[in-house]
């Protein structure tokens, strides 16, 4: 049995995307308080939403900050993969936690539509600024690790969604300031929160999909067992097994039935050449594989428990 390994980020990196994690913290807790004292003074449902939103996002960027801080920790004989997995864990209840809110705005949302009222619209205005400018610069902070990293980009997300949210209200403010179009703020914050639904679910499945342990998407594992087999020493590719640990970690486990009796050293070049091609076809960094010869056991069968 053999494994190769393959890491892509610095504890460098990881300690930037820590302190921005941070920073994008603090922001978000002088815009809630902010936001909650200016939606209690001006009556604005949508204010007090865009609020509770930025608050999720507080308690979605210390999930975030504290799985970030989590991964930096060893593996140990209990824990063998260490904490590797705890910022899918924290993408996937980010996400849930994004559904579940704008499920509760669209509910007050439309009791709201049914008995609009006048709303004092210039400190909704004011506020709306002060979220736009400071979520914005906590996206820009967030943005480039968003690419590669799950748990940054349920962080970027709520972020980017959030900054959205603020810009709604600012028209929805402008809107009930010149048009005394008040029932503008339910309609708003209906709208904000289906689209935090769409931007939920999409992220849900995806880390659902890792934590399920499921092949990932850009994977099919026939073309890895085909490119496997090319190999002239091997004879059948079989019980594959192919998961995604973390966001830098794709592993592989198969069992390999080899045409000959071939001793240790000559397996461990087969296995090298195994490691290089689906690395370079397929991404895959992590190869465990379980060589055979005459065994009885059904070689016909690709993916089996």
């Amino acid at each position: 049995m053999g494994h190769s390994h393959s890491h892509n980020h610095s504890h460098a990196h990881s300690d930037l995307k820590g302190r921005n994690l941070f920073i994008s913290i603090l922001l978000n807790i002088v815009i809630t308080v902010a936001q909650v004292i200016g939606g209690l003074l001006s009556g604005s449902l949508s204010l007090l939403s865009d609020a509770l939103h930025n608050f999720n996002d507080v308690i979605s960027l210390i999930v975030s900050y504290i799985a970030n801080r989590l991964t930096k920790k060893k593996a140990s004989l209990n824990k063998t993969f260490g904490y590797k997995r705890a910022e899918i864990l924290a993408a996937f209840i980010n996400a849930a936690t994004l559904i579940i809110v704008a499920i509760l705005l669209i509910i007050e949302a439309v009791e709201r539509f049914q008995n609009p009222h006048e709303i004092e619209s210039n400190l909704v205005i004011w506020l709306s600024v002060v979220a736009i400018l400071g979520n914005g610069f906590s996206v820009l902070l967030l943005k480039k690790d968003s690419h590669t990293n799950m748990n940054m980009r349920s962080a970027y997300l709520h972020l980017l969604t959030d900054m959205m949210a603020s810009v709604a209200v600012l028209i929805g403010g402008l809107l009930m300031k010149f048009y005394q179009v008040f029932w503008v703020d339910s309609v708003l914050t209906f709208a904000i929160a289906i689209y935090l639904i769409i931007m939920g679910y999409d992220l849900l499945k995806d880390s659902f999909k890792v934590l399920m342990l499921f092949t990932p998407e850009s994977i099919e594992v026939g073309d890895i067992v085909k490119v496997i087999q090319r190999i002239e020493s091997i004879k059948n590719v079989h019980h594959v097994h192919i998961w995604q640990l973390s966001e830098e970690e794709i592993h592989l486990e198969a069992h390999i039935d080899f045409k000959e009796d071939i001793t240790l050293s000559q397996f461990d070049v087969v296995l090298r050449d195994i490691e290089v091609l689906v690395m370079h076809n397929f991404g895959i960094n992590h190869v465990n594989i379980q060589p055979e010869f005459g065994k009885c056991d059904d070689k016909a069968i690709i993916v089996q428990d």
